[in-house]
């Protein structure tokens, strides 16, 4: 099941160490399987606020995102980001092929206490 690495980062001046951090990301992730689905593209507000930018990279799954985080190539890298741009990053799975919400919907409603 594929899994993804979602980053909300806020807005940053730009840097010579984010530049490096670019450059060098996409090279940190290809042994693991990992691509950009989202990267340096506008995004559209339809609830809330979503001030920053939107990054998602894709994983074989969950054990291959997890092994990137936590791979020293990225670890190397990691702070060229993390000292000057701010954000929340997850790692979440993807749902499996042929998902169908309605089974999710029947388990919330049969949790629900009888009327």
């Amino acid at each position: 099941m594929p899994a993804y690495v979602i980053a909300h980062l806020q807005e940053a001046a730009p840097h010579p160490e984010i530049a490096e951090y670019i450059e060098r990301i996409p090279g940190t992730f290809e042994p693991y399987g990992g691509r950009f689905l989202v990267h340096v593209t506008q995004h559209e507000v339809k609830e809330g606020r979503w001030p920053g930018h939107v990054v998602v990279i894709g994983f074989p799954g969950i054990a291959e995102a997890r092994s990137w985080w936590d791979s020293p190539a990225y670890q190397e890298i990691a702070p060229l980001r993390s000292r000057h741009i701010e954000g929340d990053i997850i790692l979440v799975d993807g749902v499996p092929e042929g998902y169908d919400p309605a089974s999710t919907a029947k388990a919330m409603r049969d949790a629900l206490p009888a009327e």
